[in-house]
């Protein structure tokens, strides 16, 4: 079995209207956001083996705020996950090492609303609706593959197994 974790870069700021997408921070809202996720992380006993990154400034910085309940997990933050679509997303998963039985991406969407939405074969049909109609800003899906190698991973292949927002956490 492997898990997979997506995780949408929390509330991004827009206040300096010339700053380049990349190079966007988190708001203050975003900042709070990502806290409750990583509160979430916690309480959950979330522990992914690896975590992927993409090198937009507000994932690193989402990533640096829910890195504390993630001790000593391996990280890579990989400049081609930025704005990556829904098959780049999937073909690097796909490469993953089989020793990692589960993973974290944090990245954008639309990419990886629609990387959920393609592998999610099965859940709560309440659960893929909520993500079907949107995956905001802080929100994490998480889904399961019954697969032993990342290469394996197909499209309809993993169950959605869990789907949170920052605002329905308390």
């Amino acid at each position: 079995m492997k898990v997979l974790y997506l995780l949408r870069h929390a509330k991004s700021s827009w206040d300096d209207p010339v700053l380049a997408d990349h190079e966007r921070p988190l708001s203050p809202r975003g900042r709070r956001a990502a806290a409750r996720i990583a509160e979430h992380l916690n309480s959950e006993e979330i522990r992914p083996a690896l975590i992927l990154c993409s090198s937009s400034r507000r994932t690193r910085q989402t990533l640096e705020l829910v890195a504390a309940a993630l001790p000593d997990v391996p990280t890579q933050v990989e400049a081609d996950l930025y704005g990556a679509g829904e098959g780049s997303l999937l073909r690097r998963l796909q490469q993953l090492p089989d020793t990692a039985g589960s993973v974290l991406l944090v990245g954008h969407n639309p990419g990886l609303q629609d990387l959920a939405l393609a592998l999610a074969g099965g859940g709560d049909p309440e659960t893929l609706a909520r993500l079907r109609a949107k995956m905001p800003t802080g929100a994490l899906a998480t889904l399961a593959a019954p697969v032993t190698r990342w290469r394996d991973l197909r499209p309809r292949g993993a169950e959605l197994v869990a789907f949170v927002v920052p605002r329905g956490l308390s």
